[in-house]
């Protein structure tokens, strides 16, 4: 392929002993059918032999070279180094993480849609999760909506259609503007990043798989389900940007919806009798981080609705109970 006159990617991996998968990782990037780019990998501390593996690659081909970090560092801030990293010449920017990989059309793909659409600021596509297609699209044929009209289905109808930051395509002047790029106090700054960048620019999105995401025992994706800290980033995002999309009417609405569904995830774990404080002091930040505080009434309230559901419907509530472990009447630790 003639690179000369195709825009230039800077790609971005992000690396803490992922000596497992690390190679499935570059290879990907490597059999691209899209060839002009740069690729960094940014060792943090790795102690398992996998910053050895990012060397060898990196003296096999000049395109990759490998940054490492004097110390360790916490997940979303090396995220942010790794985006530091980018070339001052690159039009678009992507990360892939080191325990994933893409297609081997991605890059095609995405810049495609982002050099026919110049407003364009952020490009997805459907992402396998282990043997699952993950995220909503856009519907068919849509390849490039107004970011704010994505926000607005996103607040209103919880449409997500950003999948994780090895699936979407940055425009990289938008990440070079901001620094740090990505909010360090919110787990999901990725999900933060794209609505904060929708206010202004549009989104685009490619019909196809493009990225696969792998799920392992261990990981933060791991952490995030156990702890659902999904419905704390929700609740930030709708927060601290909701009203810049939606009207007063819809932002209160969304709103109530939103805290019925936190309490009701709280009020159910309360019922499974889940005494770990770190639980409970995180969603209890998260609450008052949002402006919306910690209700031990609301609490009660919505233990009480799901034992009322459970006298009415016993066999979907001890369903769930089992998913969650044994109910126990030790609460104390929760207040």
């Amino acid at each position: 392929m003639d690179t000369r006159h195709l825009p230039l990617i800077s790609i971005v991996t992000p690396l803490y002993n992922n000596c497992e998968y690390l190679a499935e990782c570059i290879e990907s990037i490597l059999a691209q059918t899209y060839q002009n780019w740069n690729y960094t990998i940014v060792n943090n501390c790795s102690i398992d032999g996998s910053g050895e593996i990012a060397h060898r690659y990196a003296a096999k081909d000049s395109r990759i070279r490998v940054h490492e970090n004097d110390r360790f560092l916490r997940a979303v801030c090396n995220h942010n180094v790794a985006l530091r990293q980018i070339s001052p010449n690159s039009k678009y920017c992507k990360i892939v993480f080191a325990d994933d990989w893409i297609f081997p059309e991605c890059l095609e793909h995405m810049v495609s849609i982002a050099e026919e659409n110049p407003s364009v600021g952020i490009v997805g596509a459907y992402g396998l999760q282990g043997h699952e297609v993950m995220w909503e699209g856009l519907p068919y044929p849509s390849r490039c909506v107004s970011g704010r009209e994505v926000c607005r289905r996103y607040f209103l109808e919880g449409m997500y259609v950003f999948g994780t930051s090895t699936s979407v395509l940055y425009r990289a002047d938008l990440v070079r503007s901001q620094d740090p790029f990505y909010n360090e106090a919110n787990l999901h700054a990725d999900m933060e990043a794209c609505v904060v960048l929708l206010k202004a620019c549009d989104f685009g999105f490619v019909h196809q798989i493009l990225t696969f995401k792998r799920t392992r025992l261990g990981s933060l994706g791991t952490f995030t389900e156990d702890v659902n800290t999904l419905l704390a980033g929700h609740l930030h995002s709708l927060a601290k940007h909701g009203r810049d999309f939606l009207t007063t009417e819809e932002f209160d609405r969304c709103l109530r919806r939103l805290m019925s569904e936190y309490y009701n995830f709280l009020g159910i774990n309360l019922m499974r009798g889940r005494c770990e404080k770190k639980f409970w002091d995180y969603h209890k930040r998260k609450l008052n981080e949002a402006g919306v505080g910690f209700s031990r009434a609301r609490l009660v309230g919505a233990m009480l609705a799901r034992l009322t559901r459970a006298v009415l419907n016993p066999n979907e509530t001890i369903e769930k109970l089992q998913k969650g472990g044994i109910v126990s009447t030790q609460t104390n630790s929760v207040f």
